[in-house]
């Protein structure tokens, strides 16, 4: 994956930069360049910022572009999932904003963003399911296209051996992650934003006082994923494994696949059951999933690793026009670490600093982007006004 080759500045050209550029802009330090740290650079760039992502890893190095990227109401399907209704009811929230976002950005192909039916599978009726019946209310109620009908399992061509018996549908947004943080960061550049390629390491209130002054910033915001495990000194950050096989779905081996397809993982079990099957950009599918606590070896392959040969499995299975099915030559398997974090996101203004935490969206780090941006942008800018009161 490519970016602006620009957007990269040696790291004393970029902090010069940042330092001597114009002081009526507030300053902003953004940690890790994933979607996260994009989304919230971009956004506090466009509300006038100065601006610099900071991050040892860009593009293809990044566990975003290993997300299956569907836009999902939460809980996503996969991984551990919260119950707690205050947690769910802030990212719903999240969620929406960047629904609307990408219902705007499918316009303009260049940003990777489509728009298509995604179909949602259940082992018994919604209805009997509390849980799963509220969050069905509220998409029925919020996002466009949706229809309830367990005709959608039949019209679809899904195993009638698959053991599911209730389906509903919506309009959703699927990301091409390659395409879309090239976009972000073409963007981002054009707002002014620097990218430095750079480690930071100890506990960001450590080092709190030093990387203002180093950056010229009047803020920082953590977006690191997994590394606030050490920055942030947040022992509830744990990876949960993932991995996406890549087929060809030209229409040369198997019958084009046009809508997304998701079966969730069942969480009272350890066993990998959940089915994800979500069409990429114009040529590609994606097959998953895993979702595996506390693994961080990402070495995997398909010849060696069972369970990704029971994961392409359990896919043709499902989906029975899958068999045949061509793995992409060049870019067959993506394995990934989620940066899950029991309790949910943390976005907030750490007490006492001026460090915002962004970070532990778990497998949903695309669908809450734009939303957890704008409230980070939020908290940027009340701690202004609270400084220019003083």
């Amino acid at each position: 994956m490519s970016f602006v080759a620009s957007t990269f500045q040696g790291q004393a050209a970029a902090r010069a930069a940042l330092v001597t550029a114009r002081k009526d802009q507030p300053g902003a330090l953004v940690i890790g360049a994933g979607v996260s740290g994009w989304t919230t650079a971009l956004v506090l760039a466009r509300q006038g910022w100065r601006v610099a992502v900071v991050a040892d890893r860009f593009g293809s190095d990044t566990v975003s572009t290993v997300a299956g990227a569907l836009w999902e109401w939460p809980p996503s399907v996969c991984g551990r999932h919260h119950d707690d209704q205050a947690v769910l009811a802030r990212s719903a929230g999240w969620a929406m904003h960047s629904y609307e976002r990408f219902m705007r950005l499918a316009a303009d192909p260049r940003t990777g963003v489509s728009l298509r039916p995604a179909v949602f599978y259940f082992s018994r009726s919604v209805r009997e399911d509390p849980a799963e019946l509220e969050k069905m209310l509220e998409l029925e109620k919020y996002v466009p296209g949706f229809v309830h009908d367990a005709a959608l399992i039949e019209a679809h061509g899904v195993n009638p051996n698959a053991g599911v018996v209730d389906a509903y549908s919506h309009l959703a947004p699927t990301i091409n992650t390659d395409r879309y943080l090239t976009w972000l960061a073409s963007q981002a550049e054009a707002e002014g934003v620097k990218a430095i390629r750079a480690s930071i390491s100890g506990p960001l209130e450590e080092h709190e006082d030093r990387l203002l002054s180093e950056y010229g910033a009047d803020l920082i915001v953590n977006c690191s994923g997994l590394g606030a495990r050490q920055l942030a000194g947040d022992r509830a950050m744990d990876p949960h494994r993932g991995a996406l096989l890549r087929v060809i779905n030209d229409g040369s081996s198997i019958p084009p696949v046009t809508a997304a397809h998701a079966v969730a993982n069942n969480t009272g079990s350890d066993d990998q059951n959940m089915v994800f099957i979500v069409p990429r950009g114009a040529d590609r599918l994606l097959l998953g999933g895993l979702v595996e606590p506390g693994e961080y070896d990402t070495n995997l392959t398909l010849d060696t690793y069972p369970p990704l040969r029971e994961m392409l499995e359990r896919c043709t299975e499902f989906l029975p026009i899958l068999r045949g099915a061509r793995l992409d030559p060049v870019d067959p398997l993506r394995v990934g670490l989620r940066p899950f974090r029991e309790g949910g996101v943390r976005l907030e203004m750490q007490p006492g600093t001026r460090i915002v935490h962004n970070y532990g969206h778990g497998g949903a780090g695309v669908t809450l982007s734009w939303g957890c941006a704008h409230d980070v942008a939020d908290l940027a800018g009340a701690m202004l006004v609270r400084q220019a009161a003083v």
